[in-house]
């Protein structure tokens, strides 16, 4: 376990390597800031007095040295429109992404998996079809209509809740939350839905594919002849083994509820990461870009060796016994 842990790690640290290089590569060619800074009517003088002072006179080499430098110690930098840490202000953002985050993710596997389970054990029934039909709409609209859809029709038609924003938050020690309120958990709902429809269409067709490949196999034919019951076998035996591979994907889509946050937070204005990093985007920001794509990183690899672990130990198939057997 030990060796498997050190090798994931290793590959961790070459992957958040590459990523940074990359991204820090890509947005030298995004624009340049110091004319975001000082407009257009600014003197030669003056740009080469910021462009000096932010070190962006310097060499790519020596940039990006400093920039991985600063990155593991936590810093990376100021940002070149706001003037404040970008430490910082990806720590205003994080607590409302991942509040999202999970949020979507909550409700994609306590609605996905029992419409998976449900479509599988009453399969070719019509409300088992209609909901197979249903999840084709979540797979195929994409995000930005589904957000202005749920607007317009529970937001402007009907005003059950709010559009935009997280509305009033409560600091517990650095970290907002707007769960605590009714009002402010309010404007969580529609941005949470929005961003769940597709893991959870995806989570309920995985789930029904894996349980209708579980059922056929020969164990669940010999539970049955031993007279199990049918709601023992369906869900004592079928669903277990049906969630191994499920856990995996849980885990990456967590990653990706995270890193995909962008566009949701763009229709619902929510001030998380995402929208800090359109904003970075827009004005060219290069320190705010280059750390959230580092972070996001570390979050998908991060997961990745959490699933990594939760897969090894669930499944006793792919534990690697002392003597060196499978």
């Amino acid at each position: 376990m030990l060796v498997f842990v050190l090798r994931r790690l290793m590959q961790a640290l070459l992957v958040m390597l590459t990523v940074a290089l990359i991204a820090f590569s890509l947005f030298q060619f995004v624009g340049d800031p110091v004319s975001n800074l000082l407009g257009q009517e600014a003197t030669p003088e003056q740009r080469d007095a910021l462009r000096k002072e932010l070190g962006l006179d310097q060499s790519f080499v020596v940039q990006f040295g400093a920039f991985v430098g600063n990155a593991v110690q936590g810093e990376f930098g100021l940002s070149l429109k706001q003037g404040r840490k970008v430490s910082t202000l990806i720590a205003e953002a994080f607590p409302a992404t991942m509040e999202l985050a999970l949020a979507a993710g909550f409700i994609a596997l306590t609605v996905g998996i029992p419409l998976g389970v449900y479509a599988a054990l009453r399969r070719g029934r019509p409300l088992a079809q209609a909901v197979m039909a249903l999840s084709l709409l979540g797979v195929s609209l994409p995000t930005f209509l589904i957000g202005i859809l749920l607007i317009m029709v529970f937001a402007v038609q009907l005003q059950w809740l709010p559009s935009f924003g997280r509305g009033e938050v409560v600091d517990l020690g650095g970290w907002t939350t707007g769960l605590l309120k009714w009002e402010t958990l309010r404007h969580l709902i529609l941005p949470a839905i929005t961003l769940s429809l597709f893991q959870l269409t995806l989570i309920l067709r995985l789930v029904r594919a894996e349980m209708l490949e579980v059922l056929r196999t020969d164990y669940i034919k010999f539970a049955r002849a031993r007279g199990l019951s049918e709601r023992v076998v369906h869900f004592g035996h079928a669903l277990r083994n049906t969630l191994v591979p499920v856990i995996t994907i849980t885990g990456l889509q967590l990653g990706s509820l995270i890193a995909f946050a962008i566009i949701t937070e763009q229709v619902f204005q929510w001030p998380g990461m995402g929208l800090l990093f359109i904003q970075a985007v827009q004005f060219s920001d290069i320190p705010v870009m280059a750390a959230y794509l580092c972070l996001i990183s570390l979050i998908f690899v991060t997961i990745n060796l959490v699933v990594d672990l939760l897969y090894f130990a669930v499944d006793p198939r792919l534990r690697i016994d002392s003597k060196g057997g499978h």
